[in-house]
């Protein structure tokens, strides 16, 4: 193998923070030749078949569920071995894949979230998965808005897994004590007309709260409340997160933090639905078959609904779809496509499903017995289904400018606990998410 290293002090630099689209362009010059894979080997029941590593970000009931195809795979057939390794978070995972590909061990697949997969296609560490599954195959088989948003210059870089929207969560049982309307609410002024009543219940002997605020992450949430009161985190490149409509947006969570204490920023919103102290939650779509879990373990019932509207609906996609890298020798590409292919059965896809919450990627999955029976039986699942026809994808300077996503989570994390004010926040993260662009333009408009 013929690789040339960066030099230590740049390796640690690297190994110490997010990857940026710099980082990557400058390992892609740096290092060539094929990369080893990461540690492991392959069982002896399963010897001599070519072995598949899959990074994956993956824990609890979705980890599981990525196992359990993966043995699946293993078992049905002769000549292939995927072995599924967990690396944390996407951001944990991207930033070892970083690490791994200037040191020339890198992953046969790895899951990258909707942002991150871009620091990779800027810095041309990406395989396109048209040499090695056929596109008129790829169209047929996924969903036609989901395939495209990983589809670039006329070729497919990211292909669709645990896709999701966010979802509004509400807890069915707390919203018929409050004696409020058995629904998700239309718009947000009709979800606060049912605040007095939702947050003088109590459970566990603390007042319920409204809603909470994911704290890591949280911008991917808030991204939709902007477009809902007409902002945006960007227009193309051109930020406009500190414009007059995202800064109302932020200043109506502001309010109901700070002035009405009826919500709250969270470490794990999620587990604070299952444990009944907030009455609704914006959060994945691959959330829901825990939430549904948490509720059945805590005797109450869940319902879930569309965003509510403000000046207009907005949602958008995320998620994480899997890529692959360009300088995985050939032999383990061909074999890492035979397990995406599986994966992308309509029975598997289905499974996936069901299992997680997660979209269907695969269309045909939804005529599945064990998914159909589940869309039908359990509104609550059939709701991402719905709505995304009505999703966009997110805004150009969180998707592509490396960290902007970092930098407004921040800002909001300003207002959610500083209580400081969104046009203070939001003008803050404007101005660094500027110098980002200012940085990366030119790589990103390449291409584009």
């Amino acid at each position: 193998m013929s690789q040339s290293l960066p030099s230590r002090r740049r390796f640690l630099t690297l190994a110490a923070g997010a990857p940026t689209a710099a980082a990557l362009l400058s390992a892609c010059s740096t290092a060539t030749g094929p990369v080893d894979q990461p540690g492991g080997s392959v069982p002896d029941r399963y010897s001599g078949r070519t072995r598949v590593v899959l990074w994956s970000t993956f824990a609890d009931v979705p980890g599981r569920a990525l196992q359990e195809l993966a043995d699946t795979f293993n078992r049905d057939q002769r000549d292939i071995y995927v072995e599924v390794q967990f690396q944390g978070t996407y951001d944990e995972c991207a930033q070892k894949a970083v690490v791994g590909l200037l040191a020339g061990q890198a992953p046969d697949l790895c899951v990258l979230s909707d942002v991150k997969w871009y620091r990779f296609y800027f810095g041309d560490a990406l395989e396109p998965w048209d040499d090695y599954i056929d596109p008129g195959e790829l169209r047929a088989t996924y969903n036609a808005k989901l395939l495209g948003e990983g589809r670039v210059k006329g070729h497919h870089w990211w292909l669709p897994l645990a896709r999701s929207t966010p979802l509004f969560y509400f807890n069915r049982t707390l919203f018929k004590k409050a004696g409020v309307p058995d629904r998700a609410p239309e718009t947000w002024e009709e979800m606060y007309g049912w605040a007095k009543e939702i947050t003088q219940l109590k459970t566990q002997g603390k007042r319920v709260a409204l809603e909470a605020y994911q704290k890591i992450d949280g911008d991917w949430q808030f991204q939709c409340t902007a477009w809902q009161w007409g902002g945006a985190y960007s227009n193309g490149l051109d930020v406009a997160i500190d414009q007059e409509a995202t800064v109302a947006a932020g200043e109506w969570q502001r309010k109901l933090v700070h002035r009405d204490r009826i919500a709250y920023m969270s470490t794990d919103p999620a587990g604070d639905m299952g444990n009944q102290l907030i009455a609704t939650l914006i959060t994945s779509t691959g959330g829901l078959r825990k939430i549904s879990e948490m509720a059945k373990a805590g005797g109450w019932e869940l319902g879930t609904g569309f965003l509510p509207r403000h000046k207009e609906f907005g949602v958008t996609t995320g998620g994480g779809g899997l890529g692959m890298f360009k300088r995985v020798p050939k032999e383990r590409k061909q074999a890492a496509a035979e397990f995406v292919r599986f994966l992308a059965r309509p029975e598997n896809a289905a499974q996936w499903t069901v299992q997680t919450g997660y979209m269907p990627v695969v269309p045909a999955a939804t005529k599945s017995p064990a998914l159909a029976k589940l869309l039908t039986e359990d509104p609550n699942f059939s709701t991402a289904v719905k709505q995304l026809p009505h999703t966009r994808k997110g805004d150009q300077v969180r998707m592509m400018v490396p960290n902007a996503n970092v930098q407004i989570y921040t800002g909001l994390q300003k207002i959610w606990t500083g209580n400081t004010p969104a046009h203070q926040a939001f003008s803050d993260v404007a101005t660094r998410l500027r110098k980002g662009v200012d940085r990366h333009r030119e790589s990103i408009e390449e291409h584009l």
